[in-house]
């Protein structure tokens, strides 16, 4: 298996969990990894990987559910984007990634690309295995179930697209029930919000006459199937109003939220909370004063960019941190 060089591989020890062949040390690899969860701190952060900043659109949805939890963002900027690599590099740069997560503390980690979710989310788990590891799939379900006119549209990267995770939904929900999935790639898509998605561009019009098409398809319901692709679903949903199209836009980073919920519930991994609360009532009372902690954000290449760009795409209520190396 191939790993592209990078800063954080190089800062991190992870050469032992590409070890196939050397069952011994994986042994004592899964020993340590199986302490580390059952020490772990409930204040522990929860890590969230994606190729480049889509992934924020996820931590968004955590954050408004679980805004008493610690967060850690790992960017990889590097090597944005992951849709039009070979299985085998994506697989390299996300056990890359949640590795060095998982050396910041990590008690559970999102794999918030669909990409990386796609090629690499089951090596990752088999890697960690007692590490709770929630990845992504283009919200097809949800999709079909409310679909009137047995047709619906997944937008995607191309590596989600070609994975088996979307093949395995289609075949299982969209299929028996007669309807027809259109799968569409744009390459343009994740360059357009990564720059942070101007209304008059080349890409912003090709995305207008696609909605075009769809609706001339009978496609009433878009499922936005990548993580930067929320980011823009107020500027189609604004079109789909100026055009009088019959259609809904579906994410699924509300499936997400819930989900880690879930696990944090199941695994007693949930921030401590103050005693003159209990759960419920702190709450509703953070998420009704907003009260978020701050968001740990590390990029794999900076560019000053970022410093417009993340606050924009959080929003005033999210306090951001960047991440550094103590010799750096």
């Amino acid at each position: 298996m191939k790993i592209a060089a990078n800063t954080a591989t190089s800062r991190i020890h992870s050469s032992s969990i590409f070890s196939d062949n050397d069952t011994i040390e994986k042994a004592m690899v899964n020993s340590d990894r199986l302490n580390h969860i059952a020490n772990k701190d409930h204040n522990a952060p929860i890590g969230l990987f994606d190729s480049g900043i889509g992934g924020l659109s996820v931590y968004l949805h955590l954050a408004q559910q679980l805004p008493h939890e610690r967060y850690i963002y790992y960017a990889d900027t590097l090597h944005v984007p992951y849709g039009n690599r070979d299985s085998e590099d994506i697989k390299a740069l996300t056990l890359t990634a949640v590795e060095w997560l998982y050396q910041q503390g990590c008690k559970l980690i999102v794999i918030a690309c669909n990409s990386a979710s796609a090629h690499a989310l089951e090596i990752a788990r088999q890697h960690y295995p007692q590490l709770p590891i929630v990845g992504l799939v283009p919200a097809v379900k949800p999709a079909v179930l409310a679909s009137k006119s047995g047709h619906v549209a997944v937008l995607a990267t191309k590596a989600t697209l070609n994975g088996t995770l979307l093949d395995d939904v289609i075949a299982t929900v969209a299929s028996p029930s007669g309807t027809t999935v259109t799968k569409y790639f744009d390459p343009q898509l994740v360059p357009w919000v990564e720059l942070g998605m101007p209304d008059n561009s080349e890409t912003a019009q090709n995305l207008r006459q696609q909605l075009q098409l769809f609706a001339k398809d009978g496609i009433d319901q878009l499922v936005l199937g990548c993580t930067h692709y929320p980011f823009f679903k107020d500027f189609v949903q604004q079109e789909i109003e100026a055009q009088k199209l019959s259609m809904q836009v579906v994410d699924s980073g509300q499936a997400i939220a819930e989900r880690v919920k879930q696990l944090l519930i199941t695994n007693q991994l949930s921030a401590k909370t103050h005693a003159s609360l209990d759960n419920n009532e702190l709450e509703t009372n953070a998420i009704a004063k907003n009260v978020r902690q701050p968001l740990v954000f590390y990029a794999t290449k900076y560019d000053t960019s970022l410093d417009m760009l993340l606050p924009r795409l959080l929003g005033k209520h999210t306090p951001l941190r960047y991440y550094s190396y103590p010799d750096c």
